[in-house]
């Protein structure tokens, strides 16, 4: 489709490290169509997808569309079908021009599927590509996607896809009281499981809203365990633009509920983090709007802070399996106002009030690592009956 081949050049052209490409060895559930292919057929079929959903050079919409599939609608996430809003951004119901087909939002006001929004579905197709942290939230429109499927009793069916930091677990375990969109469920920021897998933790945990049990088919990924260092082939959002941000985002989105800025309005966002107070800091920035932070905090102001920008294989060996809290600790020392240094959004983030107390308190990281330790070990028992990859353990 015209559209989707402009939006696939915008992407390359944006992003200087993550650029359309056959992962070798690789073979994700959306590319197994003999697999899920009979579960299809004559049935009409939605799907949850965004610019991610890909086989190849081609989107999973078209593929199907050419492999006569009744798709009757695109279910859209955060950032949209073509993945192109901002971060938070209002994103509303509409047609598509390339397919002609329905794409109904999930975000915003209109997160969960509605009877209506299925009432001449079949089955569901979930297809999005993860990165793996807690306050991502396609894991949050998959637990309203499955919730909708079993209300209504339809079939949803995870095409299943690497995860990029699908090879540590860490952070603090989210409290059930500070449950948010950017965290519904108790697990830790750094959760180490494939979409599908945490579909069927999900399921048979009984996390879905009233213990729900839906009508759940992973397609695993072939030739893929939790030791594979995966280099995604489409940025997973529009500020995550290379595969260096991907592995920094985890311990940096965590300054997005602070005063400090992560880069966005700059080619390399969550590659940096600083503030135009941080004049102690060498390395300098000036956000400006661009695609994907069209009101980016410090419009055009200078900022002083950390240079992050590195090569991929760097940024792995930089993050060695563990959040970086000191970088956190770091710059709320450095502050000038330390009572407004932290944001309430703070608190969805880190999934506690815990953790701004004890920075706030001058705790070290150790100490603080130290308090994660058994709500940790807890759940790397429950997550490990949900595996389907060799774990990196």
């Amino acid at each position: 489709m015209k559209q989707l081949f402009i939006f696939i050049l915008a992407i390359l052209c944006y992003s200087d490290t993550i650029a359309i490409k056959a992962i070798p060895g690789i073979k994700t559930g959306a590319q197994q169509l003999e697999v899920y292919q009979p579960l299809l057929e004559n049935k009409r079929v939605a799907l949850v997808v965004n610019q991610t959903s890909m086989i190849g050079q081609k989107h999973l919409v078209d593929f199907l569309k050419e492999n006569e599939i009744n798709i009757v609608k695109i279910f859209g996430p955060e950032h949209g079908f073509r993945g192109t809003a901002d971060a938070g951004e209002k994103v509303k119901s509409d047609i598509d021009e390339g397919t002609q087909l329905p794409v109904v939002s999930l975000y915003g006001s209109h997160k969960k599927p509605t009877a209506e929004d299925l009432k001449d579905v079949d089955i569901v197709l979930f297809d999005i590509q993860d990165v793996g942290a807690r306050f991502y939230t396609f894991i949050s429109t998959l637990q309203y996607a499955m919730e909708a499927c079993a209300e209504n009793k339809k079939q949803l069916i995870v095409l299943d896809r690497p995860n990029p930091n699908g090879h540590y677990i860490d952070g603090p375990v989210l409290n059930a009281k500070n449950k948010s969109f950017v965290g519904m469920q108790c697990i830790p920021i750094v959760h180490g499981m494939t979409v599908g897998e945490y579909a069927q933790m999900l399921n048979s945990e009984g996390w879905l809203t009233n213990k729900v049990k839906c009508d759940l088919q992973v397609i695993k990924v072939i030739n893929y365990n939790h030791k594979t260092i995966y280099n995604l082939p489409i940025p997973p959002s529009p500020n995550l633009k290379t595969q260096t941000s991907i592995y920094l985002y985890p311990s940096l989105c965590l300054f997005e509920g602070t005063e400090v800025s992560v880069g966005r309005g700059t080619d390399h966002p969550f590659e940096m983090w600083g503030h135009p107070s941080y004049e102690g800091k060498e390395y300098t920035f000036t956000p400006k709007p661009n695609i994907g932070s069209k009101e980016p905090p410090f419009n055009t102001q200078l900022c002083y802070g950390e240079n992050l920008i590195m090569k991929p294989a760097e940024a792995y060996k930089l993050v060695g399996g563990k959040l970086h809290i000191d970088w956190l600790i770091e710059a709320y020392q450095m502050s000038v106002n330390k009572n407004k240094f932290f944001i309430p959004f703070f608190t969805n983030l880190a999934g506690n009030t815990t953790l701004q107390k004890q920075i706030s308190s001058g705790m070290t990281e150790e100490k603080i690592r130290a308090t994660w330790k058994t709500d940790l070990d807890n759940f790397k028992k429950t997550r490990k009956k949900y595996l389907l990859y060799t774990d990196f353990q």
